[in-house]
């Protein structure tokens, strides 16, 4: 009787074993698969973000060569203008009837304020304005002068309406 004990003691614990060791590789198998369809599935991610982005920036000043060329041959250094661009039309903000570039003027005590802005080439900016309840866009045109400074233009200009969201 002890000898069948033992006998059975040892069947079962060869078959755990081998249960285990099923177990375990095909496990590893499972992960290492799932880790390679995870990964592709990533990389696929990560390819069509850098896509998207790419043709976001497509009218950015920051990715145009030719307006970079364009400031270049004008001795315009694009990265130092773009911020001055930047400020330079958001002083205009601080007026008291708002800013003069959005074509807007003051409703009550609200006045329109530029927030965003996107240089788009050596000539073209496109900015987003709000007065805190209404909210436009803006194309504008800028130009440098001579003697450093920049003279903006409205060129056309977007007011949306409240029901929107």
């Amino acid at each position: 009787m002890k000898r069948q004990f033992l006998l059975y003691l040892f069947i079962l614990s060869l078959l755990m074993n081998v249960f285990t060791y099923m177990y375990f590789s095909r496990k590893e198998a499972s992960t290492q698969n799932k880790y390679t369809t995870l990964s592709k599935k990533f990389n696929d991610s990560i390819q069509t973000i850098n896509n998207r982005v790419g043709e976001a920036d497509y009218f950015s000043l920051e990715y145009n060569n030719r307006a970079q060329n364009y400031l270049a041959a004008s001795d315009l250094d694009y990265s130092a203008l773009a911020p001055k661009i930047k400020e330079d039309l958001l002083e205009f903000n601080s007026d008291p009837e708002g800013n003069k570039y959005v074509d807007q003027s003051k409703i009550g005590d609200q006045k329109f304020i530029i927030n965003k802005i996107k240089i788009l080439n050596h000539r073209w900016i496109i900015a987003d304005y709000s007065n805190g309840s209404l909210w436009g866009e803006v194309l504008l045109m800028y130009l440098v002068q001579p003697d450093a400074t920049i003279k903006f233009e409205t060129i056309s200009t977007y007011l949306y309406s409240q029901d929107l969201n």
